[in-house]
């Protein structure tokens, strides 16, 4: 028999050495100055969206743009990455976000500044149309992950993930008694912002 994988949907992750510390502080530090905005998130702060032009958030950006270019280069993509924006958000004990994507991107992601155990997992959804009209009864094991309908991934301080805009992803209730705090993105292609 032959068998070959079509279709896929890569999500990517790398892990980076930023300042977590620093970059946790300022990020409260802002959250008191400003009311932020209302999205996706519930019972939790989302900061404006020009994160990415704030000076003191330039190392994180780096490591984004070095992320985002390889990622171009495996995608085999013609254009340089350009950020379109990046903000930041904090799910304080029950905050969480709904389900969304990112419509206007090319890649978005998440990086994670502070995440205890139970704070949240991303949860990203089996993309593909009409999937969930069909539950086959399974062996009762755990499936090889081309078969899995959902993924959910333990956030990990100083982890970058990034995978494409039009994947339906939310995130679980911080159940933990401590902030969570990530920075969230999306790209485009050069000549589309």
């Amino acid at each position: 028999m032959i068998a070959e994988g079509f279709f896929p949907t890569l999500i990517y992750g790398e892990d980076v050495k930023l300042d977590t510390q620093k970059l946790a502080n300022d990020i409260v530090m802002w959250s008191k100055k400003d009311k932020g905005v209302k999205k996706t998130n519930v019972k939790g702060w989302h900061s404006k969206t020009n994160m990415h032009e704030m000076p003191q958030f330039k190392p994180l950006v780096d490591e984004l743009f070095k992320m985002a270019t390889h990622i171009f280069k495996q995608e085999w993509l013609d254009r340089e990455p350009i950020l379109g924006n990046m903000w930041a958000n904090i799910n304080p004990p029950g905050g969480y976000n709904k389900p969304h994507i990112h419509p206007n991107s090319l890649f978005s992601g998440v990086y994670y500044v502070k995440a205890e155990p139970n704070s949240g997992k991303l949860i990203c959804n089996d993309p593909r149309p009409g999937i969930q009209t069909n539950m086959p009864v399974r062996i009762k094991e755990q499936p090889p992950k081309h078969l899995w309908r959902e993924v959910h991934l333990d956030p990990k301080v100083n982890r970058i993930i990034m995978f494409p805009s039009w994947l339906w992803h939310c995130v679980e209730p911080n159940e933990s008694n401590d902030l969570r705090i990530s920075v969230s993105f999306n790209f485009v292609q050069h000549g589309f912002q």
